[in-house]
Formats: structure tokens, sequence, C-alpha cells
């Protein structure tokens, strides 16, 4: 190759390089200053509720919520699945809520039969809302599967995490708002 050519294709894939990692679908505020993303989407729109019955922004007020976006047939969402619910045992007594919303990629996830028998057998305790519509998942505005919201007491969602990883960040994000959440009682 002609010495030009090499140094376009290497300015070309620099270039390529550089706004990859401008643009990236991961948006974060920082859980330990009080910066928010905005208020907690509505809740409104599942077709139906397992483990609970249907939850809104105020019922929770004054709780650490965990906003999970899961489908039981993706790979990654099981590779987050044991942390979520290791989160949801261990903070629960602290005030922490984990609400799992299972949004289908697929027709036969639409099956609500489906979504409780998995639930079932993956050991999920905690409130999972059934969004075939895409209610939920709209009103966050979510894109990805997982994708974890973390909303404070007073409502705000104050961190979000999009795909697997970043586990021990997460839970310190949790663990610093349930602090905040205490010294406000």
């Amino acid at each position: 190759m002609r010495p030009i050519a090499l140094l376009i294709a290497g300015l070309l894939l620099m270039v390529a390089l550089a706004c990859s990692l401008m643009v990236s679908p991961e948006t974060k505020a920082d859980a330990t200053t009080g910066n928010t993303l905005g208020p907690m989407p509505s809740l409104a729109g599942a077709v139906e509720w397992l483990n609970s019955p249907p939850l809104t922004g105020e019922v929770l007020r004054g709780k650490v919520v965990l906003v999970d976006f899961w489908t039981y047939d993706c790979v990654n969402c099981r590779r987050t699945l044991p942390y979520v619910k290791a989160w949801a045992e261990k903070y629960e007594k602290d005030g922490l809520v984990v609400v799992g919303v299972h949004t289908p990629e697929y027709a036969y996830e639409h099956i609500t039969a489906n979504v409780r028998e998995q639930v079932r057998k993956l050991g999920i305790t905690y409130p999972v809302a059934i969004d075939n519509n895409y209610a939920i998942w709209r009103h966050f505005d979510n894109q990805y599967w997982p994708a974890h919201y973390l909303v404070d007491a007073k409502g705000q969602v104050r961190y979000t995490h999009f795909g697997e990883g970043r586990y021990d960040e997460q839970e310190r994000v949790i663990q610093a708002l349930l602090s905040e959440a205490k010294a406000q009682e």
C-alpha cells in the first residue's frame, strides 16, 4: 500500500475510534452530589404485576428504587440477575425496592404465563411489571436490555447503567442513596 493511503486509513480509524468513545449509551448522574436526571418516570401501563400490586412513584416515595429493565431470554439480563437479586435481598431492610420491568423482545416472551414461570424458576421475589406494550419502556425512554435506573428516596433518577458490568459501582451508588435517605429521615 502507498504511504499516503496508509496515512489516510490510519486517520480514518482514529476518527472512528474517537467518535465511538464520544457517543456512549451510558449516561450517569453523580449520585454523591445530588445531581439528578429528573423525576422517576411512570410505572403505569404494565399488563400485569407479579409479586406485588401495581407500584407507582407515589407509593415508592421514601424508598430507594432500582428499576431493572430485563427480559427472561436475554443472556446479558441473565448475567446481571444474580447481582440484582442479591441487592434486593441484602438491602431490602434498609429501604431498597427492586422493580423488575419485563419488556419482551420475542413473541414468546409476551406470553404472561411464560414470564410467570420464568420468574418462579429464576427465584425472583421482588415486584415485576410485565410491560408487553412497552409503556414503561417508553416512559423511561429506554433502549437497552438490561438497563438499571437508580432512584433516590425523593423520586429522582440519580444513576443509570446499561448492559452488564460495573456491579461494584452500582452497589456503591445503592449504598450512597440508602445512606442519604437515612440521613433525611
